[in-house]
């Protein structure tokens, strides 16, 4: 009788961490643009206008916890000039950080970010460089 309840208490123990362990799909709430980050990985300075050396930065905000993989792909032109991938888990609100940067320079014109949650699309960002 006492084993029983032993196993029982331990049964129940081992189901409650493993359902709190368990982690649901992210839910992103915004995309931010701009030129710097700020330690959290959030966007510290807002803007859709670069210069040719600018670095882009885009983070994607997402609301309580979950997990996921977030994709980032910049285009140019009508065509996609880099992917940046990356599998995420978090417990709370969090801000996942993109960016994109040219050694030579960007030339000028209309860029766009576009990002994925596990292969969907939830948003699009643009952005110029003049």
């Amino acid at each position: 009788m006492v084993r029983e309840s032993v196993l029982k208490t331990l049964a129940i123990a081992v189901l409650v961490a493993l359902t709190g362990c368990s982690r649901g799909p992210l839910t992103v709430e915004t995309i931010q643009i701009g030129r710097s980050l700020n330690s959290d990985n959030s966007v510290a300075n807002h803007t859709t206008r670069f210069g040719p050396k600018d670095t882009m930065y885009a983070a994607v905000i997402t609301t309580d916890g979950g997990q996921g993989t977030l994709t980032a792909r910049w285009m140019f032109g009508g065509r996609m000039v880099s992917e940046q991938t990356k599998d995420v888990s978090y417990n709370e609100r969090a801000a996942t950080e993109f960016h994109f940067s040219a050694a030579d320079g960007f030339p000028p014109g209309a860029y766009s970010v576009e990002i994925l949650l596990d292969g969907r699309p939830v948003g699009t960002r643009t952005m110029r460089v003049e």
